[in-house]
């Protein structure tokens, strides 16, 4: 049964145990030289890159775009003042497939970050994303 909140608990050693409210747990290492597991700062970065890219597949696939491959890469700039919150994002998306629209692609990338992706509105207001993408084309199959 899904709760309707997050714990986040210390496990000593400057690890804590997160459970999500699906009751998903991630190890958290609060350490940053040791690196024995992510930090709070890189989970914001891949749970932008997991909003959108999540937004993005989904609308090429109502498209019926023939996407064979899709990654996205997050790159997060910090102030240097504390908090040291993040100032800026980039985003960038690689799809690979066949016969890629380039229109619908942007068209994709524009929803999830102007109007659909949760993580990028929270983020929006004091950090700017800046988003651009690459299509890998593969070779239309052809018939021999």
């Amino acid at each position: 049964m899904k709760n309707n909140f997050a714990t986040v608990e210390y496990a000593g050693d400057d690890f804590f145990v997160a459970v999500t409210p699906s009751g998903h747990a991630q190890v958290l290492d609060i350490k940053g030289e040791r690196s024995a597991a992510s930090g709070p700062l890189e989970l914001l970065m891949i749970a932008l890159g997991g909003c959108t890219g999540a937004d993005v597949i989904s609308v090429l696939h109502k498209k019926r775009e023939q996407v064979t491959g899709y990654k996205v890469e997050v790159r997060g700039e910090r102030r240097e003042e504390h908090p040291r919150s993040f100032r800026r994002f980039e985003v960038r998306h690689i799809i690979r497939g066949k016969g890629i629209s380039e229109k619908a692609v942007a068209q994709a990338i524009q929803l999830s970050t102007d109007k659909y992706c949760g993580v990028a509105a929270t983020v929006r207001p004091t950090a700017e994303i800046v988003t651009s993408y690459e299509i890998q084309q593969e070779p239309e199959d052809t018939a021999q």
